[in-house]
């Protein structure tokens, strides 16, 4: 993605914590020579390689299932709180409106996870952290209803080959500009924009 520098941010831990805070991402490859995307959640496995690795799954007939019977690199996509900023919100001068937002590119090849004991740890790993350890788990289904449900999947892991992390806060205005920025979104009737402001306040100075 275009990113100028004052947007850039190359900070894996930060990037990592976007995409754990913002898991439901994008998953985007070319089919037939179309692109074609799935909007799926991932888990991200800090540990797994230098910079991650992404799991997840697809129904098994969701055609981007095909697209992991070849080598292709696909790119995962991730975004976090964004909005709406008014010219209103800066000091006098020349100004016009823009949209502040996060986002995170993560590439790599998908590799199809076969192995049917994996399948289901990963399947575990991923509902422990959406419910918790104290929420619903598949051992309170019946097996046999369980082990259909994985039959319908395409697990995959994607190692991240590479980064990308756009986090565009109004760097590029003055510290008292960003600070009414802050300000006005933190006092707006929408819970989106008091995200965006919480994460003004950590990544904007």
């Amino acid at each position: 993605m275009f990113i100028p520098k004052s947007f850039e941010v190359c900070d894996t831990t930060a990037l990592h914590g976007l995409v754990d805070a913002d898991p439901f991402g994008i998953l985007v490859g070319v089919l037939k020579q179309i692109p074609y995307a799935s909007h799926i959640p991932f888990v991200l496995d800090r540990a797994r390689g230098p910079n991650g690795t992404l799991f997840a799954h697809v129904a098994s007939n969701n055609p981007q299932s095909e697209l992991f019977d070849v080598v292709q690199q696909m790119l995962a996509i991730f975004q976090g709180p964004h909005g709406y900023i008014s010219p209103r919100w800066y000091n006098p001068g020349n100004a016009v409106p823009t949209w502040n937002y996060a986002a995170v590119h993560a590439y790599g090849t998908p590799r199809v996870i076969t192995d049917a004991e994996e399948i289901h740890r990963q399947q575990e790993i991923m509902i422990t952290a959406f419910e918790g350890t104290e929420g619903w788990t598949m051992d309170s289904q019946p097996e046999s209803y369980i082990d259909g449900m994985l039959r319908g999947i395409t697990a995959f892991e994607m190692p991240i080959e590479r980064l990308e992390g756009k986090f565009k806060l109004s760097q590029n205005r003055s510290i008292e500009d960003r600070n009414s920025v802050i300000a006005a979104l933190a006092a707006s009737d929408f819970p989106w924009d008091h995200a965006l402001a919480e994460m003004m306040r950590k990544h904007a100075f």
